[in-house]
């Protein structure tokens, strides 16, 4: 079972990646950033379920900390711009 959510979980990845890189504006890359980030909390969950090793979860505190304030940074930024 947990092939098969890392299976999903890196084609996701992937077709955030080209959106990454293909996106036409910025502010679709900074989604897709946002998402990637998503998706690497749900791979450290998935393998924190699977191995029962609880000591990552920390690291899902720091990485939705970290994402929150960059997609929040990213939209004041962002906010100035459009008009």
């Amino acid at each position: 079972m947990y092939l098969v959510v890392l299976a999903l979980l890196g084609g996701a990845a992937a077709m955030t990646l080209d959106r990454l890189v293909r996106g036409p504006s910025m502010l679709d890359r900074a989604v897709a950033l946002d998402v990637l980030t998503a998706v690497v909390m749900c791979g450290v969950a998935a393998g924190t379920m699977a191995f029962g090793r609880y000591s990552t979860l920390p690291l899902l505190l720091v990485l939705s900390l970290v994402g929150f304030v960059g997609s929040v940074s990213l939209a004041r930024f962002f906010s100035g711009r459009i008009r």
